[in-house]
């Protein structure tokens, strides 16, 4: 009886027709099939290696590649759909296990909701937290890291960086909960601004960029009572000397109103906290932000990148607390803006208030803000 044979379209010999593989209409040796072909590992179907979308690994043929899987953005390995990663909810740069990884532990810029448990530094019941917004340099990791080498470079997790969608290019530091003496003794501003400026960064210049700084709500007292009634007085305090904290701040009105308006002034102090918190002019978008439950948030300052004007503003916000503290209702409404900044005795602070024309010494010259 004959042997049926076949001719193997790829080396062209006769072969046993009961050793013939098919690869679609392609009659293949066992040889040929195996050096040619591989088997589809999701559905069993045979293919030719220049046809294999998956990998040495993971044979795929194309439609169940399509239908199933993916490629790692980063290092093109084949991953399941299931078995993929996002960036920031990016499904255009989907990412392997290993490759997330090691994105998340090198990237430096968290993102807006980021919202890490609070570390405090220093010795007190009084911290400001800051928020600095530095942009035109890009919103890059690279930068990030360099500036949050240069603050946690003593062993602690002091600032860290946020996406901030009202930048052009750029990102938020910020720092975690600092006594005004850790944020001038301990904190390395000078060197953290000059870096930033050195990357080519700007703050003041950039019109885009703010200052805000949280102060805990508890520094004012031990009861809610006791809080209003301080938080009351810092409104009243801003609303009475609006136009020169109009002038420290450097805001023009028009990036106030869109950032950081104002509540409107009321005759007592109580009635404007009253009014505040009806949530009148803009929830958290106004001058003082009180929409968070543990900090009250000043947000009328321009951004920076001068150091004595980063600290001047620290000192200036210490010191009214301290007035709203300390002093009554009718000795607040009573104090006048002479008299507050008189009372003004830290080197940094009377520096920028003179810069300023706020002092009532004679003015002096300044360097330009950054």
């Amino acid at each position: 009886m004959m042997t049926e044979t076949f001719i193997c379209c790829h080396c062209g010999q006769t072969h046993p027709l009961e050793n013939r593989v098919m690869v679609g209409d392609d009659a293949l040796c066992e040889r040929c099939a195996n050096e040619e072909t591989v088997i589809c590992s999701r559905c069993g179907e045979r293919v030719y290696r220049d046809d294999n979308a998956g990998d040495e690994n993971t044979p795929l043929c194309q439609p169940c590649y399509d239908r199933h899987y993916t490629s790692c953005e980063r290092c093109g390995r084949i991953i399941h759909v299931d078995d993929a990663y996002y960036e920031d909810d990016d499904e255009d740069d989907p990412l392997c296990y290993d490759c997330h990884t090691h994105a998340r532990r090198n990237k430096m810029i968290e993102d807006y909701y980021y919202k890490p448990e609070p570390l405090f530094r220093g010795d007190g019941s009084r911290y400001f937290g800051v928020e600095l917004e530095i942009d035109g340099a890009g919103e890059d990791d690279a930068s990030a890291r360099k500036v949050m080498e240069i603050a946690n470079g003593n062993g602690l997790e002091n600032l860290y960086c946020k996406h901030d969608g009202s930048l052009d290019d750029g990102f938020e530091m910020v720092t975690h909960p600092m006594t005004l003496e850790y944020h001038m003794k301990e904190m390395p501003w000078g060197k953290i601004l000059q870096e930033a400026i050195r990357l080519g960064y700007t703050s003041h210049q950039a019109n885009t960029c703010g200052l805000h700084v949280h102060v805990n709500r508890d520094a004012f007292g031990d009861s809610e009572e006791a809080q209003d009634a301080v938080i009351a007085r810092i409104l009243y305090f801003f609303e009475k000397n609006w136009e020169e904290l109009l002038k420290f701040s450097r805001r023009t009105p028009r990036q106030l109103e869109r950032w950081a308006t104002r509540y409107g002034y009321k005759d007592q102090p109580k009635e404007l906290l009253d009014h505040a918190k009806k949530g009148y002019h803009g929830g958290r978008y106004t001058s003082v932000n009180l929409t968070n439950v543990d900090t009250i948030e000043f947000r009328i300052f321009r951004g920076t990148l001068k150091f004595n004007t980063l600290i001047a503003t620290l000192q200036l916000l210490d010191r009214i607390c301290d007035v709203a503290i300390c002093l009554t209702d009718d000795q607040v409404k009573a104090m006048s803006w002479t008299t507050f900044a008189s009372g003004c005795t830290q080197p940094e602070l009377v520096q920028y208030l003179k810069e300023r024309r706020l002092y009532v010494n004679d003015p002096v010259e300044s360097e330009e803000e950054v």
